[in-house]
């Protein structure tokens, strides 16, 4: 609530001076919340009220977040604005609160710095061993528990890039899961963990790989992932470094390869899932103007590196970092990339 300014507080004051009907001292308020604006709903008059942008509440016996956002936002999901805007984990009985009806904070912008959301890229799991690479299911299952003990939101890539383009604002405290290359051990391991927890993630798939290696899910296996929660995003057809052209060829031709890496994995996938790829995940993390270029011709909103750093909403939206996520990983370590907030100077 702090962080909303002294706006808001001033208007929290004449709010429920009015619901109480208590004195209060004389408290100046923008010009948009006048007390004539004011609209009572219910049978209750001294329970609601509403003003442009906000409705100020007083809670009663049955209430929750939940189905305070179902009433007044008209989704029982957005309880996270509720919460966020007032500061608080629940309701009970009696309390004063405001549900904002607007987005308040896009781009999660406030007076003391600004919002970043850590994007986590995951490759390979297994039951019990690891490496650099490889994270077992014992340690990814911890690393999901940790994030719904901390009261961290699992956000869609589109909901990602809404908070990009300054559309939407998202829950303060933001995360993105991503997987890359289709190994099978993301069916088998990664994604009851994930169906556990109800978490959305993204699977960026390269098509060669889905057809050739014999550790690498089934089209069946993707499709079931796709019909199940799991956005599948494109990561090219061989994986090939798209940022520099191979021993010799020559720049028409690197320039063709380019776009078919792109274009025809996007069909296959199209192909095989009925959905459309929107965001590609560098091979390396590498990428270049030609490689951007060719993604912004062929309707691409974003693109993702392995560039580590938490992503704020002004971030290049091909450019977009990720942290990888290795084997040796404990919690404490993993608790340290998820860095939602920044108040360092923008440069």
């Amino acid at each position: 609530m702090q962080n909303c300014g002294s706006y808001y507080l001033c208007m929290l004051i004449m709010i429920f001076a009015l619901i109480s009907g208590c004195a209060t001292p004389e408290v100046r308020v923008s010009r948009s919340v006048e007390p004539s604006d004011v609209k009572v709903l219910g049978p209750s008059d001294a329970k609601v009220k509403v003003f442009p942008g906000y409705t100020a509440v007083i809670t009663q016996e049955g209430d929750t977040l939940s189905s305070l956002a179902g009433q007044y936002l008209n989704d029982s999901n957005m309880e996270w604005l509720i919460a966020d805007f007032n500061g608080i984990s629940c309701v009970t009985p009696g309390m004063e609160i405001i549900i904002p009806l607007i987005h308040y904070e896009k781009g999660g912008l406030t007076y003391g710095g600004y919002q970043t959301v850590p994007i986590l890229s995951y490759h390979n799991f297994s039951l019990d061993k690891t490496d650099k690479m490889t994270v077992t299911k014992s340690s990814f299952e911890d690393q999901m528990q940790l994030l719904k003990d901390r009261g961290y939101r699992v956000l869609s890539l589109d909901q990602l890039f809404d908070f990009f383009d300054f559309k939407k604002q998202i829950p303060s405290k933001s995360v993105v899961i991503t997987i890359d290359d289709g190994w099978k051990s993301a069916y088998e391991i990664a994604f009851p963990v994930l169906k556990k927890y109800g978490y959305p993630a993204t699977l960026f798939i390269y098509t060669d790989l889905i057809k050739s290696a014999r550790k690498a899910m089934t089209w069946e296996q993707v499709k079931e992932l796709a019909d199940n929660g799991i956005d599948i995003q494109c990561h090219t057809i061989t994986h090939r470094d798209l940022s520099v052209a191979q021993e010799k060829e020559s720049f028409n031709e690197y320039f063709n390869a380019v776009e078919k890496e792109i274009v025809q994995s996007s069909n296959i996938i199209k192909k095989h899932t009925n959905k459309d790829c929107r965001y590609l995940a560098y091979p390396y993390g590498k990428s270049s103007n030609i490689v951007v270029a060719m993604l912004k011709k062929n309707g691409f909103r974003g693109a993702f590196t392995v560039r580590q750093g938490s992503s704020p909403f002004f971030i290049n939206n091909y450019m977009v970092n990720r942290f990888m996520i290795y084997g040796e990983y404990d919690l404490k370590k993993f608790e340290k990339v998820l860095t939602v907030f920044d108040d360092r100077a923008i440069k």
